[in-house]
């Protein structure tokens, strides 16, 4: 839980630094995503704005890099290296990246499966309490840990797409001119800081899956 805060702070300072560092293109986030999807050849993808902060994404099933309002509209270095990072995606799709593909492929499993870890905790822990039957409790421990092994397979999936698209996102503001040298350490920084946030996730549930795996050896025994 602590590498998880740690992880979302990092990003959030990162983004409220970098955030307020206007880029010399004069470029705003918008702008740089438009003309990252031009030159990669991709013309059937939209760039589109969406509320919240830090919830930009790209939709492969609409084809749309959907960029928050301080990405959008604005042309701090934190914007052009998140809209870079989202072009990065849609680059991916474009080329058929595997590991996106497969991360996609295993999205609705994970979806179900989150759906029931809570309703299978909440029913582990006190099924006991109440006197239930020993075996029902294993087969409920043993539930969470099959979720909690879907999740861990889907994030670890989910680091080689992330980790490509920001990689790509720095290649190609820098061989596009969009972000100098001085510039580019900014990015940079954004956008490693965001990386560790999905190592966090990863970490963190396979630390939970490995405590509820403890906890079926045990009650096994």
């Amino acid at each position: 839980m602590l590498l998880g805060l740690w992880a979302q702070a990092k990003i959030s300072l990162a983004f409220r630094r970098w955030g307020k560092v206007q880029s010399r293109s004069g470029l705003t986030g918008a702008d740089v995503a438009r003309r990252i999807l031009t030159a990669a050849g991709i013309r059937d993808v939209e760039v589109v704005p969406v509320g919240g902060s830090l919830t930009d994404h790209y939709d492969p099933r609409t084809k749309k890099v959907a960029l928050s309002e301080p990405v959008y509209s604005q042309g701090s270095i934190a914007a052009l290296g998140i809209a870079a990072h989202e072009c990065g995606h849609a680059i991916q799709d474009a080329r058929r990246y595997a590991p996106m593909y497969l991360r996609s492929a295993i999205v609705p499993v994970t979806t179900f499966s989150s759906k029931l870890l809570m309703p299978l905790i909440l029913a582990a822990v006190f099924l006991p309490i109440l006197g239930g039957s020993p075996a029902l409790s294993v087969h409920l421990v043993l539930g969470i840990v099959a979720v909690y092994a879907v999740l861990a397979i889907f994030q670890l999936v989910t680091l080689p797409v992330e980790l490509n698209a920001s990689k790509r996102a720095k290649i190609i503001l820098t061989e596009m001119g969009i972000t100098p040298q001085d510039e580019a350490v900014g990015v940079r920084q954004m956008l490693d800081a965001a990386a560790l946030t999905y190592v966090a996730a990863f970490v963190v549930t396979l630390g939970q899956l490995l405590y509820w795996v403890f906890i079926l050896l045990g009650r096994r025994r």
